[in-house]
């Protein structure tokens, strides 16, 4: 339940429409449901503005839409990751209101519009590296953030970054998306200001030992200000990234302007 059900429910006590031992079998599923395989968070919405998603690989389909059942009826824009076309088609069964990512394997059940704010960017240094790079930004778009792809400018054609510096200039926060050596992320955290977000990938050849390469590049990288997730983590950059560019784009106003207006929200992205 998110904080709008759950103000609706209190609401809803008060004037009376619904009763004390209705609104406790409603109560009685929070803070989590046990459903035996899977124990739903119905409050991390209320702790943290998202609902619990759901990381579908190892799951079998019927835990999954079983969990989909269950979380939908509470919750919009739930993320379902790592899900292929047959958990896409099974997760319809559930629920009809869901659209697939098939580039970032993800579901969105439930999608409902929301209003993008600030500035994300991700770039990925090469076109095998899009499927990680999209799930960072599948991710950072449900979660509200406004998001700009650059993909495949990789550093064995520099020029090709360094075409679209004033996009990187701009960005509130960079998600950079590499595999093979994973140099990417020190190169673009040499020429920003905002935080940059390294994600190794998976793709390269051998001696990459299937990205702990990219990792360990990453996590020495000399460019100040990069942090890295874990390998092949695009989930966790995107919502990562939507966190940090949320509070650079709030910027409050004083409480009173010159004219006396009442405070207002406005947009701040980097220049």
């Amino acid at each position: 339940m998110d904080q709008k059900h759950l103000r609706n429910l209190l609401e809803m006590i008060q004037s009376g429409q619904i009763d004390l031992d209705a609104a406790m079998n409603q109560l009685k599923k929070l803070p989590f449901e046990d459903l035996g395989y899977a124990r739903i968070d119905n409050h991390r919405c209320v702790r943290t503005g998202v609902p619990e998603v759901i990381f579908c690989q190892g799951k079998t389909i019927e835990q999954i839409k079983g969990i989909v059942e269950r979380i939908s009826q509470n919750h919009a824009n739930i993320l379902a990751t790592r899900a292929g076309r047959e958990v896409f088609e099974a997760v319809r069964e559930v629920s009809e209101s869901c659209e697939y990512f098939e580039a970032a394997r993800i579901v969105v059940i439930r999608p409902e519009p929301v209003e993008k704010v600030g500035n994300i960017v991700v770039v990925s240094a090469g076109t095998s590296d899009i499927p990680v790079a999209e799930e960072a930004a599948v991710t950072a778009e449900v979660m509200g953030n406004q998001v700009k792809r650059i993909y495949d400018v990789g550093v064995a054609g520099i020029h090709r970054l360094l075409n679209v510096c004033d996009d990187l200039f701009e960005a509130n926060v960079a998600v950079v998306v590499a595999g093979m050596e994973g140099a990417l992320a020190s190169v673009v955290g040499g020429l920003v200001s905002c935080p940059v977000i390294g994600v190794p990938t998976s793709v390269g050849y051998g001696a990459s030992f299937g990205g702990v390469a990219a990792l360990l590049s990453m996590l020495n990288s000399c460019a100040s200000g990069v942090s890295v997730v874990n390998i092949d983590n695009g989930f966790g950059a995107g919502y990562q990234a939507g966190l940090i560019n949320k509070q650079v784009a709030k910027k409050v106003e004083p409480d009173k302007n010159e004219t006396g207006a009442s405070p207002r929200i406005s947009i701040a992205c980097r220049r």
